[in-house]
């Protein structure tokens, strides 16, 4: 298991730039190399639920993206430093939410799935992004 700590979250005006870092934390003689990293965040239209939309593959593998932010976030990763980044730019309104970060490990992204919730086993506390005015 691992834990998992976002930060970098915070307010900005549409246009704007944010970069999220997630921390993970395991224990004695963890490595990340070979976990998959998510990025979630609220699933439109609905009331409860996470939707993934962001996801980088052990080794520095593929990445995958939502339309919804393709072109706009970059998902990286350092293993190094046991952190997972985001690159947030063009932020619009309805970007605003929690993201968090997951992790599932000896696994690999897959396109099909990479979006659902039931496909990682940790999961951060959160951080929230207000893209506003």
């Amino acid at each position: 298991q691992v834990q998992l700590v976002e930060s970098g979250g915070g307010l900005v005006h549409p246009g704007g730039s944010l970069r999220l870092s997630c921390a993970a934390n395991g224990t004695s003689g963890f490595t990340l190399n070979h976990y998959a990293l998510g990025w979630f965040r609220p699933a439109p239209g609905k009331e409860r639920g996470r939707q993934g939309f962001a996801c980088i593959s052990p080794s520095y593998g593929p990445t995958y993206y939502t339309d919804s932010v393709q072109g706009r976030f970059t998902i990286s990763r350092d293993d190094d430093t046991y952190t997972v980044f985001l690159e947030m730019n063009n932020l619009r309104p309805d970007d605003t939410g929690i993201y968090t970060c997951a992790a599932r490990s000896w696994y690999h992204c897959k396109g099909s799935v990479f979006t659902r919730e039931r496909e990682y086993d940790d999961w951060g506390q959160g951080t929230q992004v207000t893209v506003s005015s």
